[in-house]
């Protein structure tokens, strides 16, 4: 809606008179950029690039390389662009065109390695172990893994001596590369290219520099130093305002120091228009109809878009075939567009290895106990050197375990403290893993046991017209992700067939449960049936009855509330209008237990595992007979998942919607002017904030703190002693807007959705573990507005190494998805923990959820007869030596994962997989690491053939049958080499090598 001003203007003039266009916000910037499109101009797009003054460039690092690669493409066009752009983005000098010379390798190139790397360095590239995120370089022998910013992908250089022998792109995922030689790669700098000399001056204000920022390095705060090596990007060029922007800019200049001086901001202003609209397209073809007099001019993409449209016949048209989009009607003309915004393509990344082991971890061995993770070491076994994870346990007993085994082990994970290690030799973690067994056998077969006798009800059949429910879809105002299409379908056909529904429908708060649970609902109010969704809080009940009231009101479809917070009046009506029939929907807290309905067909149920163990028996009934889809904000563990989809339905959602942004992160030593500063630029903005402060003794006084900086601040002040209908009561009031920030333990971070708070304080960071920090920051953001997380440190020079380290990944990873990068690994223990219950956290904090989680997995099979019941394994000693070489593989964790992948593969082929993508990544396998591999394919082999033991002494090798028969097979020679083909052999052929 922001078109019709500038369409004129273009209509009027043959030429632009403006090189320059400023906007004030950036979807103004786009909607003039498809104008401007219209008219035949190229044009360049700005990002909005929206950082202050010495502020950490960490937060705003994917616009700094938006802009950079922008600024990039305009220096080199020989025709030079509109560029459109907000006023922000325009307030500070930009790099000269010198400095963002990239530079080119090419096939059989030669190359100093040694000046490469220091040019890389001054040119801003960080130096890693693994490449995970755009401008980080990885330098193994021979192989040099590089991402250069704005890259779809990173690329693999590999050397021969001094010469590049190939070049080619691989996948931040998988780490493979693609089949396809690239000739030559333009390498941009990932900051700028700057020589030695201005390199060592810009390094030196960095470390300097009177900036707050967390890491004080070239790449965080360089930007702000340029100096002479900047200029005005406005310098004469020709400017025109969108609007008028005096009030703007003259309060930004009062405000912030901005080193572009005020008067370079002159320039025309767009009237507004007279003769031209923007216009709201909703049916294309009746306006098509209604101004058949005016010339008609369609954009699309594709003739499809025509076809879908109802445009068949297109002679009477103009049509153009390009993506943009405007809408605007004149005198003469009328301008419609079939394009859809365009979805934000959100790039996937690499995760920080979720299985990650260091140091002093918590382990659980499945036959040990809890132990702690000391390091690899490497042993010699009959004659072969092996590698082995040393577990230490109670009274420093220590158990080696061989890396090939790694299986057996998970980190330690449980809520509550740190755990107590186990004894060796006592046999007590056996005793206690039985007490644990028998209680799951209890688990197990009660979700099985419930399965099995809904499977046998003869459901209502719930069926629905698809126009309806794709008009139902359109008026939802947003376009569906893909997750919840695929969702919604599987849940209608479920519906409309004779078996009755029991779907547990997973994912993140704000990524459209509700819409998926809205459809279901439609589905059923068609059919002629009601819909009951139960939830564990008032709060959560007003929520959903909003948005249901909100979504059904056009399609006369009634929907009630029942809670305690329903007068009593009110309540009876509701009770006779749903034994009546008069009601579609009810949506309400336990007090919807044993409600009477006329035609009771759905029951949802929301976050079931905040229910107690007697409204669970209640829930049972209520659902007894119905199609029931329940929901969770927490990811189903991969093992569990695949052990109940025989006995449930699953669907989860992965995908956030279009709109929803990343959210800013910064990490800041505590200063009371930021935390005003902060707190007042949210207000400005219409929302509310939370503040986090992990300490229920001493939050009287952060509030006191807070009123004394802001004595109009109205603060609501909750904690876990506060009881929990005063702290739901006080929530509803936060929710309608009667205080301004909450401040709270973390007990905000499960299962609050507010999309008015998007602003969030944290104070003591550095004692939250990154998987807390990162659930916590997902509370805000979760509307349209930008999110904004502030972690506050106290005193930034005492924290150690590793929360430096926490924090900094944090900030630099706020993009949407980061949860699968950061915390996946913990979130999906703690989604097992909330289907399960919480009663079973004792045994839980003994074991630990992930060992846990496996015994319940194994429980269910072994009950739904799916899986044989007992696990085998197999002995290998050979005396060969066997291990990933720290030659091949220098770093400790990339050992580990490997070995780790190995330990859990099943198939020999996701061996041979990993071998090749270990000879990609870190060049040719020497000796040891070869039979390592080799070594992994000789155990699943032996599984295969219920082998218990393969060993060996000098050439004659031994194989120990589960039957108990032995067969003894002769090698070439004692050498390591011919062992392992002798154990091939005969595991592949079934009799002694030929040669022996």
């Amino acid at each position: 809606m922001y078109q019709a001003k500038l369409f004129e203007h273009l209509s009027q003039h043959k030429k632009a008179n403006f090189d320059i266009l400023l906007c004030e916000e950036y979807n103004e910037a786009v909607a003039c950029s498809d104008v401007c499109s219209y008219f035949g101009y190229e044009t360049l797009l700005l990002p909005d690039f929206r950082a202050t003054y010495l502020d950490d460039l960490k937060s705003f690092q994917e616009e700094m390389y938006s802009l950079l690669g922008a600024l990039r493409v305009y220096h080199s066009a020989s025709k030079k662009p509109i560029v459109i752009a907000t006023c922000k983005t325009l307030l500070y000098p930009f790099p000269k065109a010198s400095l963002l010379t990239p530079f080119e390798i090419s096939f059989a190139q030669s190359v100093d390695l040694k000046a490469f790397k220091e040019q890389l360095l001054q040119w801003g590239y960080t130096f890693v172990d693994m490449i995970e995120v755009e401008s980080e370089v990885s330098v193994r022998g021979d192989i040099i893994d590089i991402y250069p910013p704005r890259a779809k992908n990173p690329f693999r250089i590999s050397m021969f001596d001094d010469t590049i022998e190939q070049i080619k792109e691989f996948d931040i995922t998988s780490q493979r590369s693609s089949s396809d030689e690239i000739e030559s790669l333009t390498i941009s700098p990932a900051f700028f290219n700057l020589s030695k000399e201005s390199y060592e001056r810009v390094a030196s204000c960095v470390e300097n520099s009177q900036s707050d920022s967390f890491i004080k390095d070239i790449a965080t705060l360089g930007f702000w130093y340029l100096e002479d090596e900047a200029e005005p990007f406005l310098q004469n060029r020709r400017i025109m305002f969108y609007k008028d922007m005096e009030y703007e800019l003259d309060t930004a200049y009062e405000d912030l120091r901005y080193k572009v001086p005020r008067e370079l901001f002159v320039g025309e202003t767009l009237k507004e228009s007279e003769s031209v609209k923007d216009l709201v397209v909703a049916d294309v073809s009746t306006l098509i109809n209604i101004h058949k007099k005016r010339k008609i001019s369609i954009i699309a993409s594709n003739d499809t878009q025509l076809q879908a449209a109802g445009i068949f016949d297109t002679t009477a048209l103009h049509v153009i075939k390009k993506p943009y989009i405007v809408n605007v009607i004149s005198d003469t003309e009328l301008v419609i567009s079939l394009n859809k915004t365009k979805k934000v393509a959100r790039k996937r990344r690499s995760s920080i290895l979720v299985d990650d082991l260091k140091r002093g971890d918590y382990v659980v061995h499945e036959e040990y106990g809890v132990g702690i993770f000391e390091s690899i070491t490497q042993a010699q076994i009959l004659g072969g050197m092996k590698d082995f994870l040393v577990i230490k346990y109670q009274g420093d007993d220590k158990v080696l375990l061989p890396v090939e085994n790694l299986n057996v082990i998970d980190r330690y994970i449980a809520s509550g403290g740190v755990p107590t290690l186990d004894k060796l030799g006592k046999g007590s973690f056996a005793k206690l893993k039985d007490k644990v067994k028998k209680r799951l056998f209890e688990i197990a077969g009660d979700i099985v046991n419930t399965a099995a006798s809904r499977s046998l009800i003869k459901a209502d059949v719930i069926k629905v017209d698809k126009r309806e429910l794709k008009e139902f879809q359109a008026h939802s105002g947003f376009d569906y992700t893909l997750d919840q299409e695929v969702c919604i379908n599987d849940i209608i056909e479920q519906l409309s067939s004779a078996n009755i529904m029991d779907r547990l429908l997973s994912g993140d708060v704000g990524f459209g449960k509700t819409e998926v649970a809205m459809n279901a609902i439609y589905a059923t109010a068609r059919s002629g049936f009601q819909s009951a969704i139960v939830v564990p809080t008032t709060l959560l009940s007003s929520q959903h009855f909003k948005s249901l009231k909100e979504r059904f009101e056009e399609f006369d479809i009634k929907v009630a509330k029942l809670d305690r917070f329903v007068s009593t009046s009110d309540k009876k009506r509701v009770l006779t209008s749903l034994k009546e029939g008069a009601i579609d929907c009810v949506v309400g807290t336990h007090a919807l237990f044993g409600v009477e309905f006329k035609k009771l067909g759905l029951v949802i149920i929301d976050e079931e595992h905040k229910f107690g163990v007697k409204q669970k028996e209640k829930l049972k009934a209520m659902h007894e007979r119905v199609h029931l889809l329940s929901m969770s904000a927490t990811p189903i563990p991969r093992s569990l998942n695949q052990a109940l989809s025989s006995i449930k339905q699953l669907s989860t959602l992965t995908t956030p919607p279009t709109e929803r942004q990343g959210v800013r992160t910064f990490v800041k030593a505590y200063d009371e002017k930021l935390i005003k500063e902060v707190i007042l630029r949210e207000l400005r903005r219409g929302g509310q904030i939370f503040y986090v402060h992990n300490s229920i003794a001493n939050m009287s006084l952060k509030y006191a703190e807070l009123k004394e900086l802001m004595p109009n601040l109205r603060i609501l002040m909750l904690h876990s002693k506060i009881s929990a209908a005063v702290s739901e009561k006080e929530l509803m009031k936060f929710q309608k807007r009667e205080y301004d920030l909450l401040l709270a333990t973390s007990i905000i971070e499960a299962g609050i959705h507010m999309p008015n708070v998007n602003t969030m304080l944290i104070d003591g960071a550095n004692n939250f573990g990154m998987a807390d920090l990162h659930q916590l920051r997902g509370r805000v953001g979760r509307g349209k507005n930008e999110g904004f997380a502030y972690f506050i440190v106290e005193n930034k020079d005492t924290l150690s190494d590793e929360a430096k380290k926490r924090l900094s990944v944090l900030e630099s990873n706020s993009f949407l998805g980061a949860g699968a990068v950061l915390a996946y690994h913990d979130l999906e223990i703690r989604g097992g923990g909330n289907l399960i219950g919480d009663s079973q956290s004792g045994h839980i904090k003994n074991i630990g959820y992930s060992l846990y989680l496996r015994m319940l997995e194994d429980a269910i099979k072994e009950l739904s007869n799916s899986v044989e019941t007992t696990k085998q394994k197999v002995d290998l000693t050979l005396s060969i030596s066997a291990y990933i070489s720290d030659e091949v593989v220098s770093e400790d964790r990339l050992r580990l994962e490997l070995y780790r992948r190995l330990s859990h593969c099943e198939e020999a082929s996701e061996i041979y997989e990993i071998e090749e993508e270990v000879v990609e990544r870190f060049g040719e396998l020497d000796a040891p690491t070869k039979q390592f591999f080799e070594l992994m394919i000789i155990k699943l082999l032996a599984l295969e053939k219920n082998i218990i033991k393969v060993s060996n002494y000098a050439q004659n090798i031994t194989f120990e049958y589960q039957s108990n028969k032995k067969e003894v097979v002769k090698s070439s020679s004692k050498d390591d080499d011919d062992i392992i083909k002798a154990v091939l052999y005969y595991l592949r052929n079934n009799k002694a090598p030929l040669s022996a």
